[in-house]
């Protein structure tokens, strides 16, 4: 629960708010790239989203429809505000302390490090990077944080195309992948990346490229996404075809599978973008 008086309508005057307390000092070393990725994704949003942000902070969260796909934004927020009350009563040191006011900012004291624990981390798949709010990614090579050795760091999709330029236009195009054009092996090919994505464009003729639903098969690749809601209003406002069309979230809790849409690319394929569910 806030404690702190807020304007009613205008998200902009929050994060200034913000802001100045962060200027103040005594927060953690991330919190300033916390508010810089709440405030991107917000200035990304339409006004009703926004203003849906805003009837969180003044305890009308209950209005807004479970099937909102940015409320994960919205609790953020409230992490960081609610983080910043606490960090600037406890500054605020009286000359004479009370046993009972002792407990209390102790206890307050020690719930700290729960809010902190989200500062920087990726929010509806973007992560504040280079001064901007962009897809996160992982590093090809990265040692987890348990110190174990990936002896495997990345694995890749293999299309065989009929025209696999014309395939990699498609898809840096329509669906902002990075083509990287390797002659020099093997086996000529095209490499996509996007984020932790990576497909290989071969040549092919025959049956290797038609799609796999000719062959019983219903999906022609898995892409799991932390947040489909962006990823299908990204793809759909590109003109890209959608066979199956996503859920809304009230809808996707009575699904016995995860909530997931389905996209066809210029060569006929079909891929299922998933909704990734953290294992805990």
């Amino acid at each position: 629960m806030l404690k702190k008086e807020y304007p009613l309508h205008d998200m902009n005057l929050v994060f200034e708010m913000i802001e100045r307390s962060i200027a103040k000092g005594g927060t953690h070393d991330k919190t300033l790239e916390e508010m810089n990725l709440l405030m991107h994704l917000y200035a990304g949003l339409p006004a009703e989203a926004v203003e849906h942000g805003m009837m969180f902070i003044h305890g009308r969260a209950c209005e807004i429809p479970a099937t909102s796909d940015v409320i994960p934004l919205h609790v953020r927020l409230m992490n960081l505000l609610e983080y910043l009350e606490k960090v600037e009563y406890l500054a605020d040191i009286p000359q004479t302390l009370t046993n009972d006011e002792i407990t209390k900012r102790s206890e307050i004291m020690n719930s700290l490090e729960e809010h902190e624990k989200f500062f920087g981390t990726p929010l509806l798949g973007y992560c504040f990077n280079n001064g901007s709010a962009a897809p996160s990614e992982a590093k090809e090579g990265e040692e987890p944080e348990n110190g174990r050795l990936l002896l495997m760091n990345s694995q890749a999709a293999v299309f065989a195309c009929a025209d696999i330029y014309r395939t990699a236009v498609f898809y840096e195009d329509k669906l902002g992948f990075k083509a990287v054009h390797l002659d020099d092996e093997a086996m000529p090919h095209i490499k996509l990346m996007r984020d932790n994505i990576a497909i290989v464009l071969v040549k092919g003729e025959g049956a290797a490229i038609k799609p796999a639903r000719e062959f019983g098969i219903k999906y022609d690749m898995y892409i799991y996404c932390s947040e489909p809601f962006l990823l299908h209003n990204e793809i759909s406002g590109n003109g890209i075809k959608i066979t199956e069309d996503l859920p809304d979230a009230k809808t996707a809790q009575e699904m016995t599978t995860n909530r997931q849409f389905v996209f066809e690319d210029i060569d006929g394929r079909h891929i299922c973008v998933s909704q990734y569910l953290e294992s805990r």
